[in-house]
Protein backbone atom coordinates (compact mmCIF):
# COMPACT_ATOMS: atom_id res chain seq x y z
CA UNK A 1 0.00 0.00 0.00
CA UNK A 2 3.01 2.27 0.64
CA UNK A 3 4.38 1.98 -3.12
CA UNK A 4 0.99 2.55 -4.31
CA UNK A 5 0.18 6.12 -1.97
CA UNK A 6 3.93 7.01 -2.94
CA UNK A 7 3.34 6.60 -6.96
CA UNK A 8 -0.10 7.60 -6.71
CA UNK A 9 0.40 10.67 -5.05
CA UNK A 10 3.42 11.49 -7.77
CA UNK A 11 1.11 10.79 -10.54
CA UNK A 12 -1.47 13.18 -9.04
CA UNK A 13 0.90 15.84 -9.07
CA UNK A 14 2.48 15.28 -12.29
CA UNK A 15 -0.97 15.21 -13.94
CA UNK A 16 -2.73 18.11 -12.16
CA UNK A 17 0.19 20.17 -13.46
CA UNK A 18 -0.62 18.49 -17.05
CA UNK A 19 -4.31 19.17 -16.69
CA UNK A 20 -3.85 22.62 -15.88
CA UNK A 21 -0.70 23.24 -18.68
CA UNK A 22 -3.45 21.81 -21.28
CA UNK A 23 -6.31 24.13 -19.80
CA UNK A 24 -3.55 27.10 -20.15
CA UNK A 25 -2.48 26.60 -23.75
CA UNK A 26 -6.13 25.57 -25.10
CA UNK A 27 -7.51 29.32 -23.69
CA UNK A 28 -4.31 30.74 -25.47
CA UNK A 29 -5.50 28.71 -28.74
CA UNK A 30 -8.94 29.42 -28.07
CA UNK A 31 -8.88 32.87 -26.49
CA UNK A 32 -5.71 34.87 -26.52
CA UNK A 33 -6.44 37.94 -24.84
CA UNK A 34 -7.75 35.58 -21.42
CA UNK A 35 -3.94 34.21 -21.14
CA UNK A 36 -1.85 37.42 -22.12
CA UNK A 37 0.68 36.41 -19.49
CA UNK A 38 1.88 33.84 -16.39
CA UNK A 39 -0.54 35.84 -14.31
CA UNK A 40 -3.60 35.93 -16.34
CA UNK A 41 -6.71 34.22 -15.64
CA UNK A 42 -6.25 31.53 -17.59
CA UNK A 43 -3.43 29.77 -15.63
CA UNK A 44 -5.64 30.22 -12.37
CA UNK A 45 -8.80 28.73 -13.86
CA UNK A 46 -7.10 26.16 -15.45
CA UNK A 47 -5.38 25.30 -11.85
CA UNK A 48 -8.84 25.98 -9.89
CA UNK A 49 -10.42 22.82 -12.47
CA UNK A 50 -8.07 20.51 -12.19
CA UNK A 51 -8.24 20.68 -8.56
CA UNK A 52 -11.70 20.85 -8.71
CA UNK A 53 -14.08 19.21 -11.14
CA UNK A 54 -11.41 17.54 -13.08
CA UNK A 55 -9.86 15.96 -10.06
CA UNK A 56 -11.14 12.91 -9.68
CA UNK A 57 -10.65 11.88 -13.13
CA UNK A 58 -6.92 12.82 -12.34
CA UNK A 59 -7.21 10.71 -9.33
CA UNK A 60 -8.63 7.83 -11.38
CA UNK A 61 -5.85 8.08 -14.55
CA UNK A 62 -2.95 8.46 -12.03
CA UNK A 63 -4.52 5.27 -10.07
CA UNK A 64 -4.45 3.49 -12.49
CA UNK A 65 -0.32 3.98 -13.69
CA UNK A 66 0.23 3.91 -9.61
CA UNK A 67 -0.90 -0.11 -9.50
CA UNK A 68 1.11 -0.66 -12.38
CA UNK A 69 4.17 1.12 -11.21
CA UNK A 70 3.72 -0.72 -7.42
CA UNK A 71 3.47 -4.01 -8.93
CA UNK A 72 6.26 -3.83 -11.17
CA UNK A 73 8.15 -2.64 -8.51
CA UNK A 74 7.23 -5.65 -6.45
CA UNK A 75 8.16 -7.57 -9.21
CA UNK A 76 11.15 -6.21 -9.39
CA UNK A 77 12.09 -6.81 -5.65
CA UNK A 78 10.94 -10.96 -6.16
CA UNK A 79 13.69 -10.92 -9.14
CA UNK A 80 16.66 -9.94 -7.12
CA UNK A 81 15.75 -12.49 -4.64
CA UNK A 82 14.82 -15.40 -7.40
CA UNK A 83 15.66 -14.32 -10.87
CA UNK A 84 12.95 -16.90 -12.48
CA UNK A 85 12.00 -17.03 -16.10
CA UNK A 86 8.56 -16.71 -14.88
CA UNK A 87 8.95 -13.32 -12.90
CA UNK A 88 11.50 -11.87 -15.73
CA UNK A 89 8.57 -12.33 -18.15
CA UNK A 90 6.05 -11.03 -15.60
CA UNK A 91 8.36 -7.70 -15.87
CA UNK A 92 8.45 -7.03 -19.14
CA UNK A 93 4.68 -7.59 -19.50
CA UNK A 94 4.15 -5.36 -16.31
CA UNK A 95 6.55 -2.55 -18.28
CA UNK A 96 4.74 -3.09 -20.83
CA UNK A 97 1.35 -2.24 -19.70
CA UNK A 98 3.01 0.65 -17.75
CA UNK A 99 4.28 2.08 -21.11
CA UNK A 100 0.65 1.78 -22.56
CA UNK A 101 -1.18 3.51 -19.95
CA UNK A 102 1.73 6.18 -19.49
CA UNK A 103 0.69 7.04 -23.25
CA UNK A 104 -2.66 6.67 -23.25
CA UNK A 105 -3.26 8.98 -20.06
CA UNK A 106 -0.45 11.52 -21.61
CA UNK A 107 -2.85 12.20 -24.66
CA UNK A 108 -6.62 11.39 -21.93
CA UNK A 109 -5.23 14.10 -19.51
CA UNK A 110 -5.13 16.61 -22.60
CA UNK A 111 -8.67 16.19 -22.95
CA UNK A 112 -9.62 16.41 -19.27
CA UNK A 113 -7.62 19.93 -19.31
CA UNK A 114 -9.00 21.45 -21.60
CA UNK A 115 -12.87 20.08 -22.01
CA UNK A 116 -12.98 18.51 -18.24
CA UNK A 117 -14.02 15.11 -19.70
CA UNK A 118 -14.12 12.15 -17.73
CA UNK A 119 -11.07 10.04 -17.92
CA UNK A 120 -12.37 7.54 -20.24
CA UNK A 121 -14.56 9.90 -22.61
CA UNK A 122 -11.34 11.77 -22.45
CA UNK A 123 -9.68 8.99 -23.71
CA UNK A 124 -11.41 7.84 -26.39
CA UNK A 125 -12.35 11.02 -28.04
CA UNK A 126 -8.55 11.79 -28.26
CA UNK A 127 -7.93 8.57 -30.27
CA UNK A 128 -10.73 9.00 -32.06
CA UNK A 129 -9.87 12.29 -33.05
CA UNK A 130 -6.31 11.29 -34.21
CA UNK A 131 -7.65 8.26 -36.27
CA UNK A 132 -9.93 10.28 -38.00
CA UNK A 133 -7.42 12.89 -39.08
CA UNK A 134 -4.97 10.02 -40.22
CA UNK A 135 -2.37 10.85 -37.57
CA UNK A 136 -1.49 7.98 -35.59
CA UNK A 137 1.75 8.11 -37.33
CA UNK A 138 2.60 11.71 -36.30
CA UNK A 139 1.91 11.16 -32.10
CA UNK A 140 3.76 7.63 -32.52
CA UNK A 141 6.90 9.85 -33.88
CA UNK A 142 6.50 12.21 -31.41
CA UNK A 143 9.96 12.46 -29.79
CA UNK A 144 9.61 15.54 -27.82
CA UNK A 145 9.54 13.36 -24.33
CA UNK A 146 12.77 11.53 -24.95
CA UNK A 147 14.67 14.48 -26.41
CA UNK A 148 13.29 16.67 -22.61
CA UNK A 149 13.86 13.72 -20.46
CA UNK A 150 17.92 13.11 -22.05
CA UNK A 151 18.08 16.65 -21.49
CA UNK A 152 17.06 15.88 -17.43
CA UNK A 153 19.58 13.58 -17.45
CA UNK A 154 21.79 15.84 -18.92
CA UNK A 155 21.42 18.75 -16.47
CA UNK A 156 21.21 15.96 -13.48
CA UNK A 157 25.10 14.99 -14.71
CA UNK A 158 26.32 18.26 -14.97
CA UNK A 159 24.74 19.44 -11.38
CA UNK A 160 26.25 16.35 -10.33
CA UNK A 161 29.30 17.16 -11.24
CA UNK A 162 29.03 20.32 -9.62
CA UNK A 163 28.86 18.52 -6.80
CA UNK A 164 31.96 16.74 -6.85
CA UNK A 165 33.39 19.92 -7.42
CA UNK A 166 31.91 21.76 -4.04
CA UNK A 167 32.71 18.98 -2.25
CA UNK A 168 36.32 18.73 -3.54
CA UNK A 169 36.66 22.73 -2.99
CA UNK A 170 35.58 21.97 0.56
CA UNK A 171 38.43 19.96 1.09
CA UNK A 172 36.20 16.84 1.42
CA UNK A 173 37.55 13.09 0.83
CA UNK A 174 37.36 11.19 -2.08
CA UNK A 175 34.83 8.66 -0.32
CA UNK A 176 32.60 11.84 -0.33
CA UNK A 177 32.42 12.03 -4.06
CA UNK A 178 29.97 9.48 -4.65
CA UNK A 179 27.81 10.66 -2.02
CA UNK A 180 27.87 14.92 -3.54
CA UNK A 181 27.20 13.43 -7.39
CA UNK A 182 24.31 11.88 -6.09
CA UNK A 183 22.73 14.76 -4.62
CA UNK A 184 23.72 16.50 -7.16
CA UNK A 185 22.23 14.72 -10.09
CA UNK A 186 19.39 14.20 -8.28
CA UNK A 187 18.42 17.20 -7.67
CA UNK A 188 19.35 18.53 -10.94
CA UNK A 189 17.59 15.75 -12.34
CA UNK A 190 13.79 16.18 -10.69
CA UNK A 191 13.88 20.39 -11.00
CA UNK A 192 14.80 19.89 -14.79
CA UNK A 193 11.92 17.04 -14.94
CA UNK A 194 9.50 19.21 -13.39
CA UNK A 195 10.40 21.95 -15.53
CA UNK A 196 10.45 19.93 -19.03
CA UNK A 197 7.05 18.49 -17.71
CA UNK A 198 5.76 21.95 -18.34
CA UNK A 199 7.50 22.19 -21.89
CA UNK A 200 6.01 18.62 -22.58
CA UNK A 201 2.35 19.00 -22.02
CA UNK A 202 2.56 22.13 -23.86
CA UNK A 203 3.16 20.55 -27.00
CA UNK A 204 0.80 17.91 -26.77
CA UNK A 205 -1.85 20.21 -26.15
CA UNK A 206 -1.30 21.94 -29.08
CA UNK A 207 -0.96 18.65 -30.82
CA UNK A 208 -4.32 18.16 -29.91
CA UNK A 209 -5.67 21.83 -30.60
CA UNK A 210 -4.35 21.47 -34.17
CA UNK A 211 -5.57 18.23 -35.06
CA UNK A 212 -9.18 19.64 -33.69
CA UNK A 213 -9.20 23.23 -34.93
CA UNK A 214 -7.01 24.50 -36.91
CA UNK A 215 -9.11 27.19 -38.21
CA UNK A 216 -9.00 29.28 -34.72
CA UNK A 217 -5.51 28.46 -34.61
CA UNK A 218 -4.96 30.66 -38.00
CA UNK A 219 -7.57 33.25 -36.62
CA UNK A 220 -6.12 34.04 -33.26
CA UNK A 221 -2.35 33.21 -34.47
CA UNK A 222 -1.85 33.77 -38.24
CA UNK A 223 1.77 34.20 -38.40
CA UNK A 224 2.55 30.72 -35.87
CA UNK A 225 -0.29 28.87 -37.38
CA UNK A 226 1.66 29.33 -41.28
CA UNK A 227 4.97 28.63 -40.12
CA UNK A 228 3.48 25.32 -38.00
CA UNK A 229 1.73 24.27 -41.43
CA UNK A 230 4.76 24.79 -43.02
CA UNK A 231 6.89 22.60 -40.96
CA UNK A 232 4.48 19.44 -40.68
CA UNK A 233 3.33 19.48 -44.09
CA UNK A 234 7.62 19.18 -44.72
CA UNK A 235 7.70 16.21 -42.43
CA UNK A 236 4.45 14.51 -42.79
CA UNK A 237 3.02 15.67 -46.17
CA UNK A 238 0.34 13.00 -47.06
CA UNK A 239 -1.14 13.38 -43.26
CA UNK A 240 -0.90 17.05 -43.13
CA UNK A 241 -2.30 16.94 -47.03
CA UNK A 242 -5.36 19.24 -45.96
CA UNK A 243 -3.68 21.89 -43.22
Amino acid sequence: MFLVSFYWTHQVIKNTVHCTVAGTVGTWWFAPHEASSCCSSAVRDSWIRSVTTSFGSICFGSLIVAIIQATKEIVRQMREQDDGILLCCAECLIGCLEALAEYFNKWAFVYVGLYGYSFIDSGKNVMTLFKTRGWTTIITDNLVGSVLAMLSVGVGLITGLIGILLASMKGLGAEFAGGAFAVGFIVGLVLTSVLMSVVESATNTVIVCFAESPAEFEANHPQLSAEMRSAWQSAWPVECANY
